[in-house]
C-alpha cells in the first residue's frame, strides 16, 4: 500500500529528536537532477554495504544517471554534507525527490554506511517532513508500506501515516499494523493501486 506523512501534524517523537540532534553538523543542498561520480560512488559503497543482493546491485553509471536524470517530473537531488576536520565538505548522504503539487516524493536514498549508528536514513525522511513543513506541503510520500515486511516496517513511526487501501487513503492505525485479519494479499494488486491514485499535475 502506497504511504504518505501528513505533515502539518506530524510532531517528532524523543527518539527522532535525538537523530536530528546527532546529524545537526549535515548540511542540506538542493540540486537539480544530475547524476555525478560522487553520487555514484556514495550509492556504490551504500548498496555494497547495505543491499549487496537487491535488484540494484550491480547498476552502472550509466544506469544510475538515467535513474537520476530520465524523470517526467520536476526532482530533485538532496545532498547532505558534512565537513572533513581538514575543512573539506564531503557528501554523505543523498535522496532523489520528485516535487508534487501537494508534497515531496521520496524516491531513492542513500548514505554513507559508516553512519549507522547516527541513523541518517531516518535523519532524511525526518528532514523531507521539515522541508515539506516549511514549504506548506501537506504531504511527504514514502513509497510502499507492507505489513509483516521488516524492511517496510519503520515507516509506521511517522505518524500521522495515510495509506492508499480500498480505494482511499486511510489513517495507518494499530489495528491495521497488527490485525492478522487484515490480509495485505486481500488488497488491489500493487499496479492497481497505483492506477488508482490520482496525482496533481505537473506544474
Amino acid at each position: 500500500m502506497s504511504s504518505r506523512v501528513i505533515t502539518a501534524d506530524f510532531k517528532p517523537s524523543r527518539s527522532q529528536k535525538r537523530i536530528l540532534k546527532r546529524n545537526r553538523m549535515l548540511t542540506r543542498e538542493v540540486k537539480s537532477p544530475w547524476a555525478t561520480e560522487e553520487h555514484f560512488g556514495l550509492f556504490e559503497k551504500y548498496l555494497e554495504q547495505r543491499h549487496a543482493d537487491g535488484g540494484m546491485a550491480g547498476m552502472d553509471m550509466f544506469e544510475f544517471a538515467a535513474m537520476i536524470e530520465e524523470t517526467p517530473v520536476q526532482s530533485r537531488v538532496i545532498e547532505y554534507y558534512e565537513t572533513s576536520d581538514d575543512g573539506e565538505q564531503v557528501l554523505k548522504a543523498a535522496c532523489l525527490t520528485d516535487v508534487l503539487h501537494d508534497g515531496l516524493s521520496m524516491v531513492y536514498s542513500f548514505f554513507d554506511p559508516e553512519l549507522k549508528k547516527r541513523s541518517v536514513g531516518a535523519y532524511i525522511i525526518l528532514d523531507h517532513i521539515l522541508m515539506a513543513q516549511e514549504a506548506g506541503l501537506p504531504y511527504v510520500y514514502m513509497g510502499f508500506w507492507v505489513r509483516g515486511s521488516q524492511k517496510m516496517e519503520y515507516k509506521a513511526n511517522y505518524r500521522p501515516i495515510e495509506v492508499f487501501k480500498d480505494g482511499s487513503w486511510n489513517l495507518l492505525t494499530d489495528k491495521m499494523i497488527f490485525d492478522v485479519d487484515d490480509d495485505p494479499l486481500g488488497n488491489d494488486p500493487v499496479a492497481e493501486q497505483v492506477a488508482a491514485i490520482h496525482l496533481p499535475p505537473q506544474t
